[in-house]
């Protein structure tokens, strides 16, 4: 259930397209074209960092993060799925989810920072948020 105190930083709500929620977080998908890109937020006010969560929160963000991280590895054939909670522009906690290829443009390096944001189109976004709750059973 969402935090009443809770509310999606507004960063987060400009760059990325709420894709649905789990249990403890909300799924968004960055609004960027060049890779499968996904995000999970736990619906918790002023957490900053995954240790400022209940033991019962850290347990069940694990599992989300893990079954959306084997989710999108499988429906997106990833050689390697890049996780962080970084948080050095965003303090939410928010933990990305990127889908990596051998022959993405920013391989073997890490994406953040190295390319402006190509948007998709809104075909592009009904297509792929179909896919991704068809995948995820949303």
């Amino acid at each position: 259930m969402m935090n009443s105190q809770f509310q999606l930083h507004e960063r987060l709500q400009q760059d990325c397209i709420l894709i649905g929620r789990f249990s403890l977080c909300q799924l968004l998908m960055m609004n960027d074209s060049q890779f499968p890109w996904f995000i999970l937020v736990p619906e918790r006010a002023d957490i900053k960092e995954i240790y400022q969560l209940s033991v019962a929160d850290r347990q069940l963000l694990s599992e989300e993060s893990c079954f959306l991280a084997e989710n999108m590895a499988d429906l997106f054939k990833a050689h390697k799925m890049n996780m962080a909670a970084i948080g050095n522009m965003v303090p939410q906690l928010h933990i990305h989810h990127i889908v990596r290829y051998q022959t993405d443009k920013a391989w073997p390096a890490p994406v953040w920072g190295k390319f402006i944001a190509e948007a998709y189109t809104e075909q592009q976004i009904i297509e792929l948020t179909d896919k991704v709750r068809t995948q995820l059973k949303m």
